[in-house]
């Protein structure tokens, strides 16, 4: 539908890299756009504005996500100039900030596994939450306890308006703060799983995971790894992992989480540590 609309406007290829390039978060579409077709960005946020009859806005993402608060710039080419929205994945409903707080809807397949791996009565540390998505949904399924931290406020913010939007089965702390001195101020050993879901900054904080999950705990780590085989990728963020972890661990599963970039891909190893 889209590739069609935009034929008077883009070639074939330039089409493809686009349509490929964006996110439709509940009634937001976020676009990169190549530098080579900035001069056609306003035609093509009001295409997309038209061809996605949901859509009420169209950005253009003229920065990577970056820092501790992990968020990005973006800059509206078509419709209302508003980055909150709902979005709804899995039976579950959240408020989301598309570009004051972390959140990526690529991650939805990595959030129903971990969901589905939690189990009654768990004690879980989300160390890089953002507005909670991970959070809410294993506190949906599952009668658990789930700290949720984030260093940036407006996430944790997002995360209690999450909580307060579901009808969990378990629950959920938000914790606003540095995941590092939460983990060593007040929840030393509590966790028997811990999510590490900063990829690109695990081995700073593999310590404090460590230190959160009690023996024979589970903590899932997630790397960005370069494989020139996507096949070599998982077993590679399991022998990163091995060469990184100072505590005896079991490695339980490996996979691609998703591509990144050529030969550059997001994964995660779950392991079972043992701290005797």
């Amino acid at each position: 539908m889209l590739k069609k609309a935009l034929k008077d406007v883009l070639t074939d290829k330039e089409s493809e890299e686009l349509i490929s390039a964006f996110d439709q978060i509940g009634n937001i579409i976020v676009v990169r756009i190549p530098d080579s077709l900035l001069s056609k960005k306003e035609i093509i946020g009001k295409t997309l504005l038209n061809e996605v009859k949901v859509a009420r806005s169209v950005f253009y993402q003229t920065s990577a996500v970056e820092g501790d608060y992990r968020t990005r710039e973006l800059e509206v080419i078509a419709g209302e100039d508003n980055t909150e929205t709902e979005y709804r994945e899995f039976g579950c409903r959240f408020i989301v900030d598309v570009q004051n707080a972390f959140f990526s809807p690529r991650l939805s397949t990595e959030r129903e596994r971990i969901a589905d791996l939690v189990q009654d009565g768990e004690t879980i540390t989300n160390m890089f939450a953002g507005v909670g998505l991970f959070s809410v949904m294993a506190a949906r399924k599952n009668r658990c306890t789930v700290y949720s931290l984030d260093i940036n406020p407006v996430a944790s913010r997002l995360c209690e308006r999450n909580i307060k939007l579901n009808k969990l089965t378990g629950n959920v702390i938000s914790m606003n703060g540095d995941a590092s001195e939460i983990i060593r101020e007040q929840l030393t050993a509590k966790s028997d799983r811990t999510l590490m879901l900063l990829p690109e900054r695990s081995d700073e904080f593999l310590e404090s995971a460590v230190n959160a999950t009690r023996d024979g705990g589970i903590i899932h780590y997630y790397s960005h790894i370069h494989a020139d085989k996507k096949s070599d990728a998982a077993r590679l963020s399991e022998e990163h992992y091995l060469r990184v972890a100072q505590v005896k661990s079991e490695i339980l599963d490996s996979k691609i989480v998703r591509a990144v970039g050529p030969r550059y891909y997001q994964t995660v190893v779950d392991v079972r540590i043992s701290k005797t």
